[in-house]
């Protein structure tokens, strides 16, 4: 499994689960999406600094 990939998934989870939460409780709905937003960018940074060239496949 390519590295980065869990925390975007988890992310994506997080963050909608914020937005939904936010129609009831915007602040903590807001805070929950911002975190998970983190965890979708770093996810990516790892996805993308660890992609493989079609050199190492093998």
């Amino acid at each position: 499994m390519r590295e980065g990939l869990i925390p975007t998934v988890l992310g994506t989870a997080v963050t909608a689960s914020g937005v939904a939460l936010s129609r009831k409780y915007p602040a903590v709905g807001i805070g929950i999406a911002g975190f998970g937003l983190a965890h979708i960018v770093l996810g990516a940074i790892d996805l993308v600094e660890h992609r493989r060239s079609p050199r190492d496949v093998h």
